[in-house]
């Protein structure tokens, strides 16, 4: 299977998400918002318009097929970590796999529902539809599929640009040790 550029920029911004997240709960900084704003005891009310938007939105721009990217994917960790441990069963757990991603066909819904709802929480009515309607024009429809491509990039660019900061910075704090009289 291929990587579409959509699944490697996603799997990367799930990845620095979490160690966000785990960096400033350790470091006893603020959660960000949105996990401490709806807490599990008081749900807060979203109307359905603002959900209608919000999933309308979350469609208009799956141009890399998040959920079934995610299943996909959950096979494959499937398939490598049984494999090893009883290399004869390949082609039962190959069916047992696909027959349980085809399980999975018909639930994306279930999981855009959870996200629209956290969008029509985060946006105003007019802000849901200004964007559903920025992503419904040419410029956005135009955006939404080139992104997917575009994260990709800058993401190569920022890791040239990380390598580079990197040993920049790694010199700079040396030379200011050295004039301070500190060998590093």
């Amino acid at each position: 299977m291929g990587r579409t550029p959509m699944t490697f920029s996603f799997k990367h911004a799930s990845i620095v998400l979490a160690a966000m997240l785990s960096l400033s709960v350790s470091a006893g900084l603020a959660v960000p918002s949105f996990a401490q704003d709806t807490p599990a005891s008081q749900p807060q009310e979203v109307s359905p318009e603002a959900l209608a938007l919000a999933r309308k939105y979350l469609d208009l721009t799956d141009h890399g097929g998040i959920y079934e990217t995610t299943i996909v994917r959950a096979g494959i960790n499937t398939y490598q970590q049984l494999l090893p441990q009883n290399p004869e069963i390949a082609g039962p757990l190959n069916a047992a796999i696909e027959t349980t991603i085809a399980s999975y066909k018909d639930r994306k819904g279930e999981l855009f529902d959870q996200m629209a709802r956290l969008y029509a929480l985060t946006f105003e009515m007019t802000e849901l539809q200004a964007i559903v309607d920025f992503y419904s024009s040419p410029a956005g429809i135009k955006l939404s599929k080139a992104n997917s491509e575009l994260n990709l990039s800058v993401q190569r660019i920022m890791n040239i640009y990380s390598v580079n900061l990197s040993k920049e910075f790694f010199a700079k704090v040396r030379a200011e040790l050295k004039a301070q009289g500190i060998d590093s």
